[in-house]
């Protein structure tokens, strides 16, 4: 039986999608703090996370990055009682595959939580680790070092990265990067594939101004070279 679990400190919105989730055949697992999610996630391995930004003690986004820095894939769809794109961005950023507004509708969210499980993200298995230049990764630790020094790149710029190796030399446009790397078609603008690249550069490129790994290509996307 599919697992899905629930973090959420709202007793009605879980009871409601309790309900609606077991009438669709999913189990359903709950928690309202933040911090008892991770150890919920590595003890049951839910299929799905629905994971409610704002929570007593730790927030969403920490236990979205936990979650992620973990080298867990497991689909997440936040939901947030903002409606300020900076929610999603950060959300999606740190690893989020998806996310609801509140007031929600409950149909909505069971038919988000269906495509999501018919289309889980790409795992990217086949790429555990990678070096270019003084820079090495570790895909699967999530771990970055410059000559043996720490870099410290977003579960999201490792996933950027990760796409842009294993198309390396080939022209990748950023509606590519945005199906295939954040998995959501409506995703708000795809400045913000620029704005990730321009961070990631910062942190692997020596030149950040004149990259030499990360090519910008004028009027298509990015390529990887190395």
């Amino acid at each position: 039986m599919t697992k899905i679990l629930i973090v959420e400190d709202e007793e009605a919105v879980v009871r409601g999608l309790e309900i609606n989730l077991k009438r669709e055949g999913f189990e359903v697992l709950a928690t309202g703090r933040g911090e008892r999610a991770l150890p919920l996630v590595l003890k049951e391995a839910p299929h799905l996370i629905v994971l409610d930004i704002m929570l007593p003690g730790m927030n969403g986004f920490d236990v979205c990055r936990e979650i992620r820095l973990k080298g867990i894939r497991t689909p997440i769809i936040m939901l947030t009682a903002k409606s300020e794109e900076i929610d999603r961005v950060v959300g999606l950023e740190l690893g989020a595959d998806d996310y609801v507004t509140k007031p929600f509708s409950v149909r909505e969210l069971v038919a988000r939580i269906r495509a999501r499980l018919r289309n889980p993200s790409p795992p990217n298995e086949d790429l555990a680790g990678y070096r270019f230049g003084d820079i090495e990764i570790d895909f699967k630790k999530y771990e970055a070092t410059r000559r043996g020094e720490p870099i410290e790149l977003t579960p999201k710029e490792y996933e950027i990265l990760r796409f842009l190796i294993r198309h390396r030399g080939e022209v990748v446009t950023r509606d590519q990067l945005l199906d295939q790397v954040w998995g959501y078609d409506n995703y708000p603008t795809t400045h913000t594939v620029d704005n990730h690249i321009l961070k990631l550069r910062q942190k692997v490129e020596r030149d950040p101004a004149r990259p030499r790994y990360i090519l910008s290509i004028y009027g298509e996307g990015y390529k990887f070279v190395a």
